[in-house]
């Protein structure tokens, strides 16, 4: 197969080759930079020439945009985020359409998608597609029955796969410590920003806290304001962004805003972001007396970045959050949690990190950033440095196939 006037693969065998022309993606719950991921690697392999097919939930199909990607095919396949009795009728289909597409490779996101492909798949007897399964998150914090399905899970992965990707270190040592025959890392990219100003750090000279992607109006911000809904000029803004979920950790974000509201002038934090918190995280910045706003889910967040003093990520654990790349793209300082995949995408110089769940070095971190300019020059062009060196998304697509051709020609290998 050729991709313009290129072969794609070196080392494949013409019949491995052959099986390269089709991909199957098996995606569950898509929320968040899953389903961005998964939509830019269907894009991306669509453009060159692959025929790519998807099955998962109807609700993925919308998320994903699959409509609007031509030549894609759907199959809804229905199962959720944890076990149930309807998992037996779902591995049935999937199965069915699995066999009816005829993929190469079938690449699942998620374990949970993951351990369904590799049921489905197991009773194969004609010759199976290469399984590629990209772990994307972290077990559940604490214990209970959460973890042990995670567990169970990772093994079902771990044994049914011909290759594991990860998003994170800490996820690679997992799936290796599980049993995964062959472990990588995945390459997660943000999209490429727009050119745009630079930003300045001042809440009110870029940024006007409007309606939000989602139809949420932003409350006016407790000051003299510079436009109808926007914060007055010269406020310094602190933005964090992402889904309102446990993960995410933005109550201990709430508690660290706490002790810096003695800062002249008093920091804006803006939370932008939809999810099952956010009732319970408005409440609590009020019971703090915290000056924050929840614009919701937002389109604009490199509009948003323009605008920020700091950008905050006080994740309890991420993988490659597709956020932390825009922000360092855009050249603005960043705090964030030493968690998961976060100080691979920072280095040593581009961020501040401190422990996850510690609101007091969160606070104090902040507050040099904004106290410090010297800080805060520094972190700009160190974060810069290290946006101008992420991969791009045709890196991604580059890499995951060239994943692709290894398992393949293994496989066609028999070894």
């Amino acid at each position: 197969m050729r991709l313009g006037a290129r072969p794609i693969l070196k080392g494949v065998s013409r019949e491995g080759t052959a099986e390269l022309r089709q991909v199957a993606f098996v995606v569950g719950t898509t929320a968040g930079g899953t389903g961005a991921h998964v939509r830019m690697l269907v894009a991306g392999l669509t453009r060159r020439g692959m025929a790519v097919s998807v099955f998962g939930p109807v609700s993925a199909a919308a998320i994903l945009g699959v409509e609007s990607l031509p030549g894609v095919g759907f199959t809804a396949v229905e199962f959720g985020d944890r076990p149930r009795p309807g998992d037996a009728a779902a591995v049935l289909r999937l199965r069915r359409a699995l066999r009816a597409a005829s993929p190469g490779v079938v690449h699942a996101h998620g374990l949970r998608a993951g351990a369904l492909t590799v049921l489905a798949l197991s009773a194969t007897r004609r010759r199976r597609p290469a399984i590629v399964v990209t772990a994307h998150n972290a077990p559940p914090r604490g214990g209970g029955a959460a973890v042990r399905v995670y567990r169970v899970l990772e093994r079902m992965v771990a044994r049914g796969a011909d290759l594991v990707l990860c998003v994170s270190p800490d996820l690679e040592r997992r799936m290796r410590a599980a049993g995964a025959r062959r472990v990588g890392r995945a390459v997660v990219p943000a999209p490429d920003m727009p050119a745009g100003p630079q930003p300045n750090g001042r809440a009110g000279e870029q940024l006007a806290l409007g309606p939000s992607a989602d139809g949420h109006t932003v409350p006016a911000a407790p000051a003299t304001q510079v436009s109808p809904g926007a914060p007055a000029a010269g406020t310094p803004l602190v933005l964090a962004a992402g889904r309102l979920a446990p993960q995410k950790g933005f109550d201990v974000l709430l508690e660290a805003a706490a002790r810096w509201r003695d800062l002249e002038p008093a920091p804006l934090l803006v939370i932008a972001g939809d999810g099952p918190l956010a009732g319970e995280l408005r409440a609590r910045a009020a019971a703090l007396g915290v000056r924050a706003e929840f614009p919701g889910r937002r389109d604009d967040i490199p509009a948003l970045l323009a605008s920020a003093a700091v950008f905050v990520l006080p994740s309890l654990w991420e993988g490659q959050p597709l956020v932390l790349q825009e922000a360092l793209r855009a050249g603005v300082p960043v705090v964030a949690t030493h968690a998961g995949g976060i100080q691979d995408l920072t280095g040593d110089d581009a961020a501040l990190l401190v422990p996850p769940g510690d609101a007091v070095r969160l606070a104090d971190a902040v507050r040099s950033v904004l106290r410090d300019p010297a800080l805060g020059t520094r972190l700009r062009a160190a974060a810069r440095e290290r946006g101008a060196a992420l991969p791009s998304e045709d890196d991604a697509v580059a890499a995951v196939l060239a994943c692709y051709a290894d398992v393949v020609r293994v496989l066609c290998l028999g070894y």
